[in-house]
């Protein structure tokens, strides 16, 4: 099972969670594929998706996370003790997102989105602390992210498998190239596209 954790403002309609979905699609098993759209509270988003994989058994589950999503991913992979692929992922999602707070759009629509004050306490308690277990995890970094700093990436997730993708961008506008490696890492076959 895959559950996909897409980032901030961002919603299932990512291109990387709607390739992510199309392959295992192509590979019959798309009901073995999770990507709920994530409420803005951060303690509601968590909420949300343990109870989706609450069934699964850690062995048999990956969580694939993408910048906040990526910090959720870690968060439950350290809850659950399972694996996770990480996609430029935010490593100090509070102190990042702190300049957030208010009210903008999502990406995917014109919906409103408010990112409250209170958002930022919720995230510090999702803070996974020291890591164990790190070939659980497999990163992505990207050394062009406009966003995040990859840098703190690869001290964050020392000893993970990981790939370092010389420039690109924080969205992976090449993640196509990846997804099979990355589905391989959640256990899942099927040969190449």
């Amino acid at each position: 099972m895959i559950l996909y954790l897409h980032g901030f403002r961002s919603s299932p309609l990512s291109m990387k969670a709607r390739l992510t979905g199309q392959r295992m699609a192509q590979l019959g098993r798309s009901a073995e594929f999770i990507c709920p759209q994530l409420p803005a509270s951060p303690k509601l988003a968590m909420e949300l998706a343990m109870g989706l994989v609450a069934h699964v058994p850690p062995s048999g589950l990956t969580i694939i996370g993408s910048s906040l999503g990526g910090y959720y991913a870690t968060w439950m992979a350290e809850k659950l003790k399972c694996r996770a692929v990480v996609l430029n992922p935010a490593v100090v999602a509070a102190l990042d997102l702190e300049k957030h707070v208010g009210v903008t759009t999502a990406y995917h629509s014109d919906e409103l989105f408010e990112f409250k004050r209170e958002y930022i306490d919720e995230l510090l308690a999702l803070s996974p602390g020291h890591m164990l277990e790190m070939e659980r995890y497999f990163l992505i970094a990207c050394t062009g992210d406009e966003v995040l700093d990859y840098r703190q990436m690869l001290v964050h997730y020392r000893g993970a498998k990981r790939k370092v993708v010389e420039g690109s961008d924080h969205a992976i506008s090449e993640y196509a190239d990846y997804l099979d490696e990355v589905l391989e890492f959640c256990g899942i076959t099927g040969g190449t596209r």
